[in-house]
């Protein structure tokens, strides 16, 4: 069963240059295949996004500007995460609560998934995700 002890930063490769530095992102330096990539911005500072569990799929999320808190809940325990670095990905395995909040001005979160968009992959609710652990 995954435990908040799952959970995982992982720097991604940059290549530094007087001209400004790139990051880049591939299979072999996330510990998953992935099909989708979705960014988030323009968030309010006073708004939650997330508020999920994904049953099947893990995620990467990583701030590619500003900053924001990601709290990861594994149904017995609560961790809380920092993300403000570009170059800086949580991976987020199957089944674990994440809630993104407190989002910086000029923040965008931009999230690597493991497969596309499945409804039936997401528990939004807080009690049935409780109840799923058990």
């Amino acid at each position: 069963m995954t435990n908040i002890n799952n959970i995982q930063l992982i720097n991604l490769p940059v290549v530094e240059d007087s001209r400004g530095n790139l990051a880049f992102i591939q299979e072999e330096y996330i510990p998953f295949s992935f099909k989708r990539v979705y960014y988030l911005f323009d968030v309010p500072s006073t708004s939650a996004r997330g508020g999920h569990s994904h049953i099947l799929q893990n995620e990467l999320i990583i701030s590619l500007s500003g900053s924001f808190e990601v709290i990861v809940d594994d149904g017995t325990t609560k961790k809380s995460f920092l993300l403000n670095k570009p170059n800086i990905g949580l991976h987020i395995p199957t089944g674990l609560w994440r809630e993104l909040e407190n989002f910086s001005s000029g923040a965008v979160c931009l999230v690597i998934a493991e497969d596309i968009f499945d409804e039936a992959d997401y528990i939004r609710d807080y009690d049935e995700f409780l109840a799923s652990k058990k």
